[in-house]
């Protein structure tokens, strides 16, 4: 298995997940909705 990559948050980004998820946000549509965020930010990194 390869290394898994270190990741840090800053606060407010954790604040801003937690405030997702006590609105009703499921933990499943908050890491996919991440997810997509952080792969469209790399195809823009790349053009």
């Amino acid at each position: 298995m390869g290394k898994r990559e270190h990741r840090a948050f800053t606060d407010e980004f954790k604040r801003q997940m937690v405030q997702l998820y006590v609105n009703g946000k499921s933990r499943t549509d908050i890491v996919r909705e991440y997810e997509e965020r952080k792969l469209i930010g790399n195809v823009s990194l790349r053009r």
